[in-house]
């Protein structure tokens, strides 16, 4: 009964949870509270150690309370399934419909522009956050600016490359302008230039 209580609680909590880890802890200690699964100590004890794990925390949350709550690494597996399928079921049924309706309406002009759209409004999205984080704070002086217009530029590299024929080095553009990549470089470069 306990193992099914656990389940049901974090499924709902992954259903109805928006907003992240921080924002559906408030969801997980009511939980914790009404089904007496552990003390409130225990509870600040646990969400502390879910913040300095590595993971979100509300998936990291759910996995310490299943496992105090069982005693069992089963009930923490458990808990941690439960909080993360209703994002799974809903992701996978988000696929389903777009492979169905793409290769139904695959020839369909009104169907393409409205991908195509989509694209721009991603850009603009992810151009959005980029504009909201250039503040003075951020960008100290010219090298930061550096930075930015280089990690810009190899970012586009390969749509701006796609007419080069030899292999070696549209691998080599490919590599170099890999989100990992680019972060590690970054990191590596602000490392060597500001310290």
């Amino acid at each position: 009964m306990l193992y099914l209580q656990l389940f049901l609680s974090f499924f709902k909590i992954g259903l109805f949870g928006f907003g992240g880890g921080l924002a559906i802890l408030s969801l997980i200690q009511h939980e914790v509270e009404a089904n007496a699964w552990m003390s409130q100590q225990e509870f600040v004890d646990i969400v502390a150690i879910s913040q300095v794990t590595p993971g979100p925390i509300g998936i990291n949350c759910a996995t310490y309370v299943g496992y105090t709550a069982t005693g069992s690494v089963w009930g923490s597996l458990l808990a941690t399934f439960a909080i993360i399928l209703p994002s799974l079921i809903i992701m996978l049924a988000i696929c389903r419909l777009y492979f169905f309706l793409s290769t139904r309406f695959r020839s369909n002009p009104y169907f393409q522009n409205t991908l195509r759209m989509l694209r721009f409004a991603v850009i603009g999205l992810i151009a959005a956050a980029a504009l909201l984080l250039i503040t003075p704070d951020s960008f100290i002086d010219w090298k930061s600016w550096l930075f930015f217009a280089v990690v810009f530029l190899l970012t586009i590299l390969p749509e701006l490359t796609k007419g080069i024929k030899n292999k070696g080095v549209q691998q080599l553009l490919s590599s170099l302008s890999h989100p990992i990549m680019l972060i590690i470089l970054a990191g590596i470069a602000g490392y060597v230039v500001y310290n």
